[in-house]
């Protein structure tokens, strides 16, 4: 999953590739609860996108969560319709590795996902986690509502101090209102309950709420 791409500088619209049509087929089940893996979701359920490297670890940190539904992984935040994972991972669609997650409010806040999505990954690195290196790999919150924005910028003040505080640097988030959200490829889909020993390179920052 390392990535072999130097660009880290998004294309514009018009430098992005064009994409497709198609979409991505993808299975009807989530591999891990067998609960739907695309729309439609129950009407008492809530959707947030979130992107923190990887997507392989970050799509397991939410699918352990008590109250989420469902989980995916794709990409938005660019431009390329229906992209590979091939065609992100030359930095020239734009978009972001990212998890949808479907959530019971009543079970599970969206202020308790962003807490989770902060202590997760280290949110002050840019374009990069870890060792993984690229626009795909930059930490994003990608809001639904005006709701979840102002959640989502509240939270991020609050961890940002807390950071101050233990001598970390700015938090490099970036929190923008969701574009469309891709699928990526069926076998990408709930790697890591597929593959237990496969590469996850998340990991937080050491700083908890």
């Amino acid at each position: 999953m390392f990535s072999l791409n130097n660009k880290l500088a998004l294309p514009t619209k018009e430098q992005a590739l064009p994409g497709r049509d198609q979409a991505v087929p993808v299975a009807d089940k989530h591999y891990v609860n067998s609960h739907p893996l695309k729309e439609p979701f129950p009407d008492n359920l809530c959707k947030a996108i979130f992107g923190l490297g990887c997507f392989w670890g970050a799509e397991k940190c939410f699918w352990t969560q008590p109250g989420v539904y469902s989980t995916a992984v794709g990409y938005s935040g660019g431009f390329t319709r229906n992209p590979s994972y091939q065609e992100v991972c030359t930095g020239m669609t734009g978009h972001n590795e990212v998890v949808l997650v479907v959530y019971d409010e009543s079970l599970i806040s969206y202020e308790s996902l962003v807490k989770l999505f902060f202590e997760s990954h280290n949110p002050t690195q840019g374009m990069r986690q870890g060792n993984d290196r690229g626009t795909q790999y930059r930490s994003g919150i990608y809001y639904l509502t005006p709701q979840q924005k102002a959640i989502a910028e509240s939270v991020c003040t609050s961890y940002q101090s807390k950071l101050d505080a233990a001598g970390h640097p700015a938090i490099t988030t970036e929190i923008i209102e969701a574009g469309e959200f891709y699928y990526a490829e069926d076998y990408h889909q709930q790697y890591l309950a597929k593959n237990p020993n496969g590469y996850c390179g998340l990991g937080g920052i050491g700083v908890g709420f």
